[in-house]
């Protein structure tokens, strides 16, 4: 290929206004799918109301939610459509109000449940991004923008708060449900470790296998204090006999001489004697009864959450759980025999891109638990003095609005994350370009970090080699490589599942079951 033909390539990619495309895809899915996917998840608010004897209970029911382009209520009170470069110039943010159906309803069985009331509400504002779907100069002509005074160059992907211009940063984390397998790095080659940052609905809990000196496993995970035998976990899970957990774990003879040692050392034989134990560990000085019912509650929330599927029986969730265990713990075994490298942290296929529509997804969660504690008070608040239930009074919607603009105009993102939003950097037209096209790494840029620093093999076509910062963000503050295309997420598992079962792949979990109900309907 000549200097011609690339150039015409090249000339033809960047005419698609493509330099800023991955945050478009990404917010629009976010208002797409994404929204309505955390409405669906929080489904309802319950209140406290109906404690009280000779009380029914009241629920609030959450349904549709939609967003509409961008508008600005003025003093004499219409509405109409507000313009980006109007937002600049008042000093004012580019937002559109947020519609959701909501029903109160009253009564404790399914039977004698009544609506009180239901209504279409605005329950807030959220900000919009330049150039996205809902942008009310989405679908402008070159002249129309001339007339309205935007440039017709300007790429867009960039939020208006109180009149500045804010653009969210492109963060990178380790991938989410995948094991990695490396060695503790105090202990060398010593102790192996298998991790997986088990994720599901913005819960992110860290789980680790372990396997010490002595050659026992121990798993550790959130909420429980300290580390938990390997055996006594995955039948405290449902896998009791000592067969099933080494046939499950692997059928090589060295793994298997490595799980009698552990089945040896077991503190328990039974599913009934593993819950008793977790329960003594995660209730102590607790009743039996309450020590059983916490240790149920910790291993269905806090262990591998990934892995809870809406509609499966918690007894075949559970076994999954024991599985997945096991392959971590495989994980380990091959490690120490030197069947398998450490995994790479800084490889590009252990790594994952949060853009702008995963970042609002993470706003909009905690945004949208906020309103509902408010409308649990302000329903309990009305009923406590007798007043009529209806939606409309009970939805203050400055509490979504204030809990969506004040990130995205201080950069202080949930979960102790700042620097997340920043100002767009308008000193020519190539730092606006490489602004949005920026990337940042989680790691602290006052600690040495040698090999995340480092130029990754992997990188090459991804990232660029040669533009980061000088000083103590080199490395960690990345851009993205010229005609880098950016891949978005694939929200159906279970058709992706299908998809590879049609393609002749075998003993994907839950797949036998789902094409069995299909023959039988």
């Amino acid at each position: 290929m000549n200097r011609e033909d690339r150039r015409a390539i090249s000339r033809e990619y960047f005419s698609r206004e493509r330099l800023a495309e991955h945050h478009f895809r990404s917010f629009n899915n976010f208002l797409d799918r994404g929204m309505q996917r955390v409405v669906d998840e929080k489904e309802s608010i319950d209140t406290d109301i109906g404690d009280k004897e000779g009380q029914e209970p009241v629920r609030v029911d959450l349904s549709n939610v939609r967003i509409v382009t961008p508008r600005v209520r003025e003093a004499d009170g219409s509405e109409e459509l507000l313009y980006p470069q109007e937002a600049r110039l008042r000093n004012i943010t580019y937002s559109a109000p947020v519609f959701m159906e909501m029903s109160i309803v009253r009564g404790g069985d399914e039977e004698e449940e009544h609506v009180v009331d239901q209504a279409e509400t605005k329950v807030g504002r959220m900000p919009v991004m330049v150039g996205s779907d809902k942008c009310n100069i989405a679908d402008f002509t070159r002249e129309e923008l001339v007339e309205i005074g935007e440039d017709p160059a300007d790429p867009g992907g960039y939020f208006i708060v109180n009149g500045s211009e804010r653009v969210l940063m492109t963060s990178e984390d380790l991938a989410p449900n995948k094991i990695l397998a490396e060695y503790d790095t105090k202990y060398g080659d010593e102790i192996q470790i298998a991790k997986t940052f088990s994720q599901r609905r913005g819960y992110r809990a860290l789980v680790l296998c372990e396997r010490n000196r002595s050659g026992i496993l121990e798993v550790s995970f959130p909420s429980v204090s300290g580390s938990i035998n390997f055996v006594t976990l995955v039948r405290a899970l449902g896998l009791e006999s000592d067969e099933d957990i080494v046939h499950r774990v692997s059928d090589d003879p060295e793994i298997v001489k490595f799980m009698l040692e552990n089945l040896e050392a077991a503190e328990v034989g039974t599913t009934a004697e593993a819950i008793e134990t977790l329960g003594q560990r995660v209730a102590a000085g607790q009743g039996k009864n309450y020590q059983l019912k916490r240790a149920n509650y910790v291993i269905d929330r806090y262990l591998l959450p990934h892995l809870h599927e809406e509609g499966v029986e918690d007894e075949e969730v559970r076994m999954n759980k024991a599985v997945y265990l096991c392959r971590m713990a495989e994980a380990c075994f091959e490690l120490a025999l030197g069947r398998r490298e450490s995994d790479d942290k800084d490889h590009y296929a252990n790594k994952r891109l949060k853009v702008s529509g995963d970042l609002m997804k993470d706003l909009f969660r905690t945004a949208l638990n906020k309103l509902a504690r408010d409308v649990k008070y302000q329903l309990e608040r009305a009923n406590m003095r007798n007043r009529q239930l209806s939606v409309s009074t009970v939805v203050r919607s400055d509490v979504l609005t204030e809990r969506l603009e004040h990130p995205i105009a201080t950069g202080n993102w949930v979960g102790g994350r700042s620097g997340v939003s920043q100002l767009v950097d308008r000193t020519d037209y190539m730092g606006v370009l490489s602004h949005l096209r920026r990337l940042r790494s989680p790691l602290s840029r006052s600690q040495p970090h040698f090999e995340a620093r480092d130029l990754h093999a992997t990188q090459w076509g991804r990232i660029c080699p040669s533009e980061t910062p000088e000083g103590p963000n080199c490395g960690l503050v990345k851009n993205f490589a010229q005609a880098m295309e950016l891949s978005q997420n694939v929200d159906d598992e279970r058709g992706l599942k299908r998809e590879l079962a049609s393609m002749g792949v075998e003993g994907i979990p839950g797949i036998e079951t789902v094409e069995t109900h299909a023959a039988d309907d």
